[in-house]
């Protein structure tokens, strides 16, 4: 359940950036007060009435709406002020250097087995942990 919940989420971001980024036109044609065609992509079928109009008297119109979309997604570290460029290579060097390894330790008595246990040594000096 949760790999499928994850798998719906991760989609549904990937096409948030798509239609994010995406620009597109929308072209509309009226007559009058009328929508006589839309169009995306594309541009409107006309009535066929603009042609035999008077140049006075226009009753049909286009409309055009552009949505455009994000250009940059990414900022660059130059549109920062220096103060905030200070805080981010400060913040990154020291949030690196918290995960620096340890150096490798060897341990001489790994391989060798525990001795064998004859009698129970808390029994024996009755020991007990309570």
């Amino acid at each position: 359940m949760k790999k499928a919940f994850q798998h719906i989420i991760s989609l549904s971001m990937a096409f948030l950036v798509m239609l994010s980024t995406m620009s597109f036109t929308v072209d509309k044609h009226f007559c009058g007060n009328h929508l006589i065609d839309k169009a995306v992509f594309s541009k409107a079928k006309t009535c066929g009435m603009q042609m035999s109009a008077d140049a006075e008297d226009h009753c049909c119109t286009n409309e055009k709406i552009s949505v455009e979309g994000q250009d940059e997604l990414k900022i660059s570290f130059d549109s920062f002020d220096f103060h905030q460029q200070l805080f981010i290579s400060t913040y990154t060097y020291t949030y690196l250097n918290l995960f620096e390894s340890l150096p490798k330790q060897i341990i001489p008595f790994r391989d060798y087995s525990p001795p064998l246990l004859v009698s129970d040594i808390q029994l024996e000096d009755q020991v007990f942990l309570i």
